[in-house]
């Protein structure tokens, strides 16, 4: 039974990602966003365009209108959950939003890997505010309050949400490019520079498979008033991660591991290495699989189709690869 699926957000990444799949199997799609990003979206989906984060042109853009499923691609304040709620409570019977697996590490005193049931408990302190940890911490602060903001909306109201926290996202639209920062220094042959520090494990996400979690939701009604943790089944660490890759480029990598103090001095972070940053969460996905019968890509094939893709439809270089020839100089020095 096609469904009218409303997606806040919609032309980037998984957005768009999420409506060209939702189409192909049958449902209608509208889209709400600023009208800024270029729309490479088939002419049957519905535009609708203002600032979420104005109440007043989110509700304006859907008065009158009702949606079977509602996915917010686009949520990161609290104030912003509370008029999503209050906008859309009794016209939607499900709606489903992104959240982090920063949630998680802005926790106090938790271990890898990070368990639904971690959730609740004290938030550490902010870092210095003119520090990059203190950006991402806000972050991972924020998107609590915005869970908080839901949860509550739940418990009084029934407002029918549900929420998938996600670690990275690697996917052929990733629009900061980080996984292709990578390839592109493997491909050119120079040293790689990580930080020697901190050396935590990685585990991520395929950007389709998150795509196919929001699908398998808006079909299924499951998970009304709760929280997923979506994220690739393998562990492992930075510096395989990065020689997996090179594997599969049919390369080596140089790696080079560097004092985090001195890359961060010569301005080289987050750039040359942005998986080797303490904000890349490691999640449990065990719930997912339980209750909502997730099937994950493995590691290999998603990173060779990533591959693939850089190679047949290379993206411009992005901004994160310009002081390339200085990390190169910088390697050579030492």
């Amino acid at each position: 039974m096609p469904k009218a699926i409303l997606i806040i957000g919609g032309t980037r990444n998984l957005g768009h990602q999420l409506t060209l799949e939702l189409l192909r199997v049958g449902h209608r799609v509208t889209i709400f966003n600023r009208g800024k990003t270029r729309d490479e979206l088939p002419p049957e989906v519905e535009r609708l365009h203002g600032d979420r984060s104005d109440p007043a042109q989110l509700e304006n853009a859907l008065n009158g209108r009702t949606f079977d499923a509602v996915v917010d691609n686009a949520i990161y304040k609290e104030d912003e959950a509370h008029a999503v709620a209050r906008i859309l409570q009794g016209k939607t019977n499900h709606y489903l939003f992104l959240s982090s697996g920063q949630v998680y590490l802005v926790r106090e005193g938790l271990s890898r890997p990070f368990v639904e049931r971690d959730y609740a408990g004290p938030v550490m302190p902010a870092p210095r505010p003119e520090s990059y940890d203190y950006n991402e911490w806000l972050y991972g602060v924020d998107k609590r309050r915005v869970e908080d903001a839901l949860i509550r909306a739940w418990e009084k109201s029934g407002f029918p949400f549900t929420c998938l926290r996600i670690p990275m996202v690697n996917s052929e639209r990733d629009h900061f490019s980080r996984l292709y920062g990578y390839f592109l220094r493997l491909r050119d042959g120079g040293p790689l520079l990580i930080p020697d520090q901190p050396d935590l494990p990685l585990r991520h996400i395929y950007g389709k498979d998150v795509v196919q979690a929001l699908v398998n939701l808006i079909d299924s009604g499951r998970g009304k008033g709760k929280a997923y943790n979506i994220s690739q089944e393998e562990t492992l660490s930075h510096e395989a991660f990065i020689n997996l890759l090179a594997e599969l480029m049919h390369t080596q990598a140089d790696i080079r591991r560097i004092k985090r103090a001195d890359l961060d001095a010569n301005g080289f972070l987050p750039d040359c290495s942005p998986f080797g940053e303490r904000w890349m969460s490691e999640l449990d996905n065990t719930r997912s699989k339980q209750e909502l019968g997730m099937i994950y890509t493995p590691l290999r094939d998603y990173l060779g189709a990533l591959v693939t893709h850089y190679n047949n439809q290379p993206p411009p270089k992005p901004a994160s690869y310009q002081r390339r020839q200085a990390e190169i100089q910088f390697a050579s020095e030492r």
